[in-house]
């Protein structure tokens, strides 16, 4: 089974990616998912959260107030590393029982879709080949806006925290080019690229 890493900056199309691999016969873990889910009503990060940065951070329902703390950290740098500390190993946790179920069941390409993964460092080690969705700063600002709807400062302290775009395509094994919209042309790539991974 080829232990596949897929990465990109914001707004590169990396999500797009993971489904038409799917579409494909692979397995995707999706580690932001995983992540939602540990800081939802009930998650197994709440109750570190609330004790590490306080009830404030908690909403009525009782999952992560997403929009506090995206200012929060932006404002506060460490906290970034803080809220990491908790949410990272219980994602680690999850997604290798996730792949050990993949691989008994005898999947030929497991992807794990990870925004974070040359920002994170833990994770190149568990993997074959990294493959990264690229775009310029310009198409990634673009579709931002269109999808979230942020301004220009918050998608740019967004980008600032993320991995420079060439720091990414040096963690590369593989890259595909996502520049223009639509469906079309990335899915010629994914197929193409899909050969080389078992798919």
């Amino acid at each position: 089974m080829l232990r596949l890493g897929l990465t990109g900056g914001i707004g590169s199309g990396k999500s797009t990616v993971a489904r038409l691999m799917a579409d494909l016969g692979a397995v995707v873990l999706d580690a932001d998912a995983i992540s939602r889910a540990t800081t939802q009503a009930g998650g197994s990060a709440m109750a570190a959260i609330a004790h590490q940065f306080g009830a404030d951070f908690v909403n009525a329902e009782g999952a992560l107030d997403r929009d506090r703390m995206r200012r929060h950290v932006f404002e506060h740098p460490q906290a970034r590393h803080q809220l990491e500390q908790i949410i990272h190993p219980l994602v680690a946790q999850a997604m290798r029982a996730q792949t050990e179920a993949a691989r008994q069941s005898g999947t030929r390409c497991l992807v794990h879709d990870i925004p974070l993964l040359v920002e994170s460092g833990r994770w190149r080690h568990a993997l074959d080949r990294v493959l990264v969705v690229d775009c310029s700063e310009t198409a990634q600002r673009r579709r931002v806006k269109a999808r979230n709807g942020w301004d220009d400062d918050t998608i740019t302290s967004v980008l600032r925290n993320q991995s420079p775009r060439l720091v990414r395509l040096a963690a590369a094994d593989a890259v595909l080019f996502n520049e223009h919209d639509g469906l079309a042309p990335l899915t010629v790539q994914v197929r193409a690229i899909a050969v080389r991974f078992g798919l």
